[in-house]
């Protein structure tokens, strides 16, 4: 099997130390991870890691499964680049003077959709979201403008075919309500139960 990038989709209990354990299990496959998102999913208390990486199904399905081995993890999906929409957004910090004196800039952030966050004297902040080519694109033509700071984030991605973890959740819990808390009959007689 030939290795491609992968979307690896986990819905997880916000719980302390979480990230440390998910990336432990990549660490010790020694799987390198591209991308990694934490964010609130859809789901009440529920949250989301998006994790990108470059391997073959065999060990994407493998890993996916140990993923979900965790108590704190409710589900682990993955999916091909062509399965899911996904975004990255970037951050680019260029001197104003070159943007407001340079028609080639101006006609260059419009081509890839940036729009201005922050403008002051000494410099601009414009925003962007793409596939990371374009992302890449735009990064190198601005170096040959003095392009002062870059940032990008990870990728945010959403399950092509997947009617989403919320009604999967509620699904499974009409199918299979908590059940009924019952009391303990001897909770009341504990002196005549537990004595010596």
């Amino acid at each position: 099997m030939e290795k491609q990038e992968y979307t690896i989709t986990l819905y997880t209990e916000n719980s302390i130390g979480m990230i440390g354990r998910i990336s432990a299990i990549f660490s010790r496959r020694k799987i390198n991870i591209e991308s990694l998102n934490t964010s609130p999913s859809e789901a009440e208390g529920i949250h989301r890691f998006t994790i990108v990486i470059e391997e073959t199904e065999d060990v994407v399905r493998k890993l996916c499964r140990q993923i979900e081995k965790q108590v704190e993890v409710l589900k682990a999906y993955y999916n091909t680049n062509d399965e899911v929409i996904w975004q990255e957004q970037a951050l680019y910090k260029v001197p104003t003077e070159i943007v407001t004196e340079k028609a080639p800039v101006e006609r260059l952030l419009r081509q890839y959709g940036a729009s201005a966050v922050v403008i002051r004297n000494d410099y601009t902040v414009f925003e962007t979201a793409g596939h990371r080519e374009e992302i890449d694109a735009l990064t190198d033509a601005l170096a040959e403008y003095n392009l002062i700071e870059f940032v990008r984030s990870a990728r945010i991605a959403i399950i092509k075919d997947s009617e989403g973890f919320h009604k999967k959740l509620k699904e499974f819990e009409e199918a299979e309500p908590a059940a009924e808390v019952v009391e303990n009959r001897y909770l009341d007689k504990q002196d005549k139960v537990f004595t010596m």
